[in-house]
């Protein structure tokens, strides 16, 4: 006896094996004989942008157009402008060491923290201490703003 045996279990993973691969092949089928988006014409992809911001399909009615020069587009929020532009900005120290000789102050307006050290002293010999109301002029620095021409109120 040379037949082979083939036992119940082998014979159903047969079997659904090849069910499988008729469903696979029947799926394929219906998809290639389904109308697909590809074939979509260039006017059905435009989208419009009405006067309003919303996205529609109809394009805008020329009437309604406005025209915008690039440079009166705003793309970023600008900082506040200070009231007096002649006016130093002004600050209060919140952390000074006196022996190492340096400090930061907080802008009132805008909460920055600016370096401050004794060599940026208005008036040299004044000693700062944390709480002191100053002003100054800020300075961009190898790290940062810095504060220069620092005077106590």
């Amino acid at each position: 006896m040379a037949k082979s045996q083939e036992t119940f279990n082998k014979k159903e993973r047969a079997k659904k094996k090849l069910q499988k691969r008729k469903e696979k092949e029947l799926r394929r089928d219906e998809k290639r004989h389904e109308p697909s988006s590809k074939g979509k014409s260039l006017d059905d992809m435009i989208a419009y942008v009405d006067e309003n911001g919303n996205i529609s399909s109809t394009p805008p009615d020329p009437k309604k157009v406005k025209k915008i020069a690039v440079e009166d587009i705003v793309i970023d929020t600008p900082k506040e402008a200070p009231v007096d532009p002649d006016a130093l900005p002004t600050g209060i120290i919140t952390y000074f060491d006196a022996a190492k000789g340096y400090g930061f102050i907080t802008n009132q307006q805008s909460q920055e923290r600016i370096f401050v050290h004794v060599k940026s002293l208005a008036e040299p010999g004044v000693t700062l201490a944390t709480g002191d109301k100053v002003e100054y002029t800020a300075t961009k620095g190898p790290r940062g703003l810095q504060a220069e021409s620092v005077r106590k109120i």
